[in-house]
């Protein structure tokens, strides 16, 4: 199906972004537009911020200015203090309270630091193979609870010969960061599908403990976004070898939110609602997917953006000293 990329401008575009851009693309699709969405948060999930994330004007002023005061401490730290919008990124997932919003930014600088080789420079164009063999995407709709929902096809349309495991991961990453941007999704979170169908014993033994580890670290400790649940669907027999990498680092919390389906779509609909997933796992949604190549358009048009959060962190020589 055909698509074009219309750009818009808007305040929210300006308050929310830490680069300069001043538009950002849309991806229209036959009749759906497909954007990020930046706007202000609606009274319905307004409600839900303060009943799940103790979100009012007085408290979340408030939590803005102690944040501020505490990072102005952490002076090894170069961080957007000037950006409202970016401490309320860190802030909602830890229910406005400051302290725990200034842990989770420095434990998110410091695995970023940790995993410079992954992180330094990461922006689409640089990884548009990814994206090319279109076995990650995100729907173009939420979930009944307004989440976003992640997919990765980690079976037999993965081509592990030519697609890298750091190559998934960091394809990941670059939704994770643009969805971060959006207020719906920082209240209201977001879920993971692992599609596992036709997994191979050769694909298994592309994952190792320490990636099992990186993955399990950044879930649990150092993204600013409510992973609400994680499903893995038509996963073999084989899974079970890959799932045991994971165990030892998963703590209760986490592993809590991990849920296997296998091929039973009863199951996976008592969680996700069969409206807002395509035909493929049982639903009647009836959205265009936004295949790999038109996600890469949509981002690697928002280059400046991952510039600009790539330019903030620790410096150089703080990991080694912690």
């Amino acid at each position: 199906m055909s698509y074009e990329i219309i750009l818009t401008s808007t305040r929210e575009i300006k308050e929310a972004l830490l680069s300069d851009l001043e538009e950002l693309p849309n991806l229209k699709i036959g009749d759906y537009i497909l954007h990020i969405e930046l706007d202000e948060l609606t009274p319905e999930v307004k409600e839900i911020a303060r009943k799940e994330l103790r979100e009012t004007p007085e408290v979340r002023k408030e939590a803005i200015v102690e944040l501020r005061d505490l990072l102005r401490e952490e002076t090894d730290l170069k961080c957007p203090l000037d950006k409202e919008a970016w401490l309320v990124r860190f802030l909602r997932p830890c229910k406005f309270y400051p302290e725990s919003a200034f842990e989770l930014i420095k434990r998110y600088y410091q695995f970023k630091q940790k995993h410079s080789n992954l992180y330094d420079g990461l922006v689409p164009t640089k990884n548009k193979n990814i994206f090319d063999h279109n076995i990650l995407t995100v729907l173009p709709n939420r979930d009944q609870f307004g989440r976003r929902v992640l997919i990765l096809e980690l079976g037999k349309k993965w081509k592990h010969n030519k697609v890298s495991l750091d190559e998934v991961y960091k394809g990941c990453v670059l939704f994770l960061e643009c969805a971060m941007l959006e207020p719906e999704t920082q209240v209201a979170g977001a879920v993971v599908i692992f599609d596992m169908d036709g997994l191979s014993l050769q694909q298994v033994w592309q994952f190792t403990p320490p990636f099992a580890k990186r993955i399990v670290d950044l879930l649990q400790d150092a993204i600013a976004l409510r992973i609400k649940n994680i499903h893995i669907v038509n996963q073999p027999y084989l899974f079970n070898m890959v799932f045991a990498l994971f165990k030892p680092f998963l703590r209760e919390k986490l592993r809590g939110r991990i849920i296997f389906h296998g091929t039973d779509r009863d199951s996976l609909h008592s969680y996700l609602s069969p409206k807002s997933l395509p035909a493929q796992y049982g639903g009647t949604l009836e959205l265009p997917r936004i295949d790999g190549p038109q996600w890469y358009k949509l981002l690697s048009m928002c280059e400046k953006e991952y510039e600009a959060v790539n330019s903030y962190g620790y410096k150089k020589d703080v990991e080694s000293k912690k």
